[in-house]
């Protein structure tokens, strides 16, 4: 989902920026409170503990407040080489300890349940009421239930996983392809865009097809996909091709790949072509902004947050600031390496104008990497700027394609996507 600016427009953007460092302020919020200035973080996932550790790492002067209701975060990218059987959810487990110990950042395990954009400031769920000179709320995402006739929180949570947030659900559908029975079929329905993660579905495909085919003789990985086309096609069909080819199939939304319904006591899916039964169901449902980003009125019609790109700050709600898969960030696509690079860019805008100067035309980045079988890696990469078409793609900037791809290029590519998480990890989490 892009952001189209008209050339006036987009001056105006860089206007307002400079306007209201001249006040010390932006768009209108409310003076600092007292001598310290303080920055509260909604959200401790990719964007929200980046945005938090850059801000303490980059200007001391700034109290900040992390609010993250778990105490162990396990992450979205490598989950489903848990399912696939090459990691163990102790693997994917990222703690806050290095946030609170060096960088100082106040890290409350609570749930966010209420902005006040009128008094600056945050109701907890224990109780606490948080103040804020301005506040950064990196919710991630929540789910359309309802967009699936028959689907519920209740059965993502005991039948049909959607485990598009890491954790129990993933541990769910890890243990159901272990009692599965040889023969039996995986299904996975990915959504239609825009949704956290565009080639999660597809690695999780090749990696369940990888444990299948070493462990469930007869059963096969069948997508059934809202869309006609999808993130990494060209690499990931070419993998398939190559690893599972007996293992592997993808029916696009006009071949019957659109799921209508489903039955979860009866493990079944209703598409326009037919029911399809499965020995596990992983359902992906369609999804919209954080539920505390609903609340709070920052989302517009689309279910997403809209947001100056420049600093990230709601075009709805002044002094509030939207970053990772709950904002609409032009070209930029709902990533964890996405949601980081732009925690980065929201730190460094929000401390200028905490410092009463002008923040900077960003520079974004997003590298994601994908994991086809232990030893085929794929990946793509990106640079944005920021044009009067929102942010944009530099054109050059790119990753692997169906071309490059031989033996010893999809080796690499393997190895590198484990550097990259051990990296991105390290940098964030510490």
């Amino acid at each position: 989902m892009s952001q189209k600016f008209t050339r006036r427009e987009f001056g105006k953007l860089f206007a307002a920026g400079a306007a209201g460092s001249a006040l010390g302020a932006f768009s209108g919020v409310k003076p600092l409170f007292a001598q310290e200035k303080r920055v509260v973080v909604i959200g401790g996932g990719f964007g929200g503990a980046s945005a938090a550790k850059y801000i303490r790492k980059l200007d001391k002067s700034i109290a900040v407040t992390l609010v993250e209701p778990a105490s162990t975060f396990y992450t979205c990218p490598f989950s489903n080489w848990v399912m696939g059987g090459l990691k163990e959810m102790k693997d994917i487990a990222q703690t806050f300890d290095v946030l609170k110990s060096k960088y100082q950042v106040e890290v409350i395990h609570d749930t966010a349940t209420e902005i006040d954009p009128a008094n600056n400031s945050v109701k907890l769920q224990g109780g606490k009421t948080l103040a804020y000179d301005r506040l950064i709320v990196s919710p991630g995402i929540d789910f359309n239930y309802e967009a699936i006739e028959g689907y519920s929180e209740e059965a993502a949570n005991n039948q049909m996983p959607h485990a598009y947030k890491a954790g129990p659900q993933t541990e769910l559908i890890t243990k159901q392809l272990k009692e599965m029975k040889a023969g039996e079929n995986v299904l996975i329905c990915p959504p239609g865009n825009p949704f956290r993660c565009p080639p999660g579905p597809y690695e999780r495909a090749s990696l369940i097809a990888h444990y299948l085919k070493k462990n469930k003789p007869g059963s096969k990985v069948i997508v059934l996909d809202a869309k006609e086309k999808f993130s990494k096609q060209g690499l990931f069909t070419k993998g398939w091709d190559k690893l599972y080819s007996d293992v592997i199939e993808w029916r696009a939304g006009s071949m019957g790949g659109k799921v209508m319904s489903v039955d979860p006591a009866a493990m079944t899916v209703e598409t326009e072509f037919g029911s399809e039964k499965g020995g596990v169901v992983n359902i992906i449902p369609p999804q919209r902004a954080g539920k505390i980003a609903v609340d709070a009125g920052l989302t517009d019609a689309s279910g997403w947050c809209p947001v100056n790109p420049i600093t990230f700050e709601s075009t709805i709600h002044p002094g509030i600031h939207v970053i990772g898969d709950a904002c609409i960030a032009g070209k930029m696509p709902k990533s964890g390496f996405a949601a980081s690079s732009q925690g980065k860019v929201t730190a460094a805008g929000v401390i200028r104008l905490m410092q009463g100067k002008v923040p900077a035309p960003p520079s974004l980045v997003n590298t994601c990497y994908s994991l086809v079988g232990p030893g085929y890696g794929i990946s793509v990469a990106a640079v944005y700027k920021l044009t009067s078409d929102g942010i944009v793609g530099i054109k050059g900037a790119g990753g692997l394609t169906p071309m490059d791809a031989d033996d010893d290029q999809l080796t690499e590519e393997a190895t590198y996507a484990r550097g990259w998480y051990n990296n991105i990890t390290q940098d964030i989490w510490g």
